[in-house]
């Protein structure tokens, strides 16, 4: 029987099939300390190697399989979770099959949960600058295989729209590809810019013929219960989990 996940973690609220099961983790739940309090789940930050591995059985308890963890690289590569492993260098998964479970890691890049209505294939992506800018949205909604407009989103927990501070190279990433993006950059006294990431990337799904889109309310560098980058520095990463059930 599978565990029941922390009550501060948090279950999507979205139209998806009965089949779609869907979770993000906070900070809440673990056994790491200092830094990386308490449910870090990544092994590439500085943590205990041995709280990482109680931290990752505590959440593999609430799951049908072990998460399909890989190499993320801020780039735009979709790989079948079925394929994966900790090694594989990619920023997106997709699966039909049931038990396979979808995962990223965040603390303040945008995690991306995709499903069709009718319940039949995940997928997730992790969406920086980078990855949003480079296409990784485009790509894990191509590699659903199936039409977008059949498709709904639900965007997980990122830094907001006031916490984002970013340079005139990261607003021409995105204006240079697309002029609408313009509006998603409020400019600052001192020549920087704040990003809305979670504007940017509705203004991508929506180009890629994704209109049904949920979540997109937090802000990890406010709001204490989440690991943020921006804010720490020095921090542990969050999971946001996508997978189908048997039938």
């Amino acid at each position: 029987m599978r565990s029941r996940p922390h009550p501060d973690w948090i279950t999507p609220d979205w139209p998806a099939g009965r089949r779609v099961r869907a979770l993000i983790t906070t900070r809440g739940g673990g056994v790491s300390s200092g830094k990386f309090a308490s449910l870090n789940l990544s092994t590439r930050v500085g943590d205990d190697p041995r709280c990482v591995a109680r931290n990752r059985a505590i959440l593999r308890a609430c799951l049908p399989a072990e998460p399909a963890w890989m190499k993320q690289v801020h780039g735009t590569a979709v790989i079948d979770a079925t394929r994966a492993t900790p090694d594989t260098e990619a920023d997106a998964a997709v699966t039909g099959d049931p038990g396979a479970v979808c995962a990223v890691m965040t603390a303040d890049c945008l995690p991306l949960l995709l499903s069709d209505r009718a319940g039949k294939r995940v997928g997730i992506a992790h969406a920086g600058w980078r990855g949003l800018a480079g296409g990784v949205i485009e790509n894990v909604v191509q590699a659903m295989q199936l039409p977008p407009q059949d498709l709904i989103a639900y965007i997980g927990p990122g830094i907001g729209a006031r916490r984002y501070e970013v340079g005139e190279d990261v607003r021409k990433a995105f204006v240079g590809r697309d002029s609408a993006a313009a509006k998603s950059f409020a400019p600052r006294q001192d020549g920087t810019y704040f990003a809305d990431l979670y504007d940017l990337a509705r203004q991508r799904l929506a180009a890629a013929g994704v209109a049904e889109v949920y979540g997109g309310q937090f802000c990890t560098a406010r709001e204490e219960r989440f690991f943020s980058f921006r804010r720490d520095r020095t921090t542990g990463r969050m999971a946001s989990l996508i997978w189908l059930e048997e039938g």
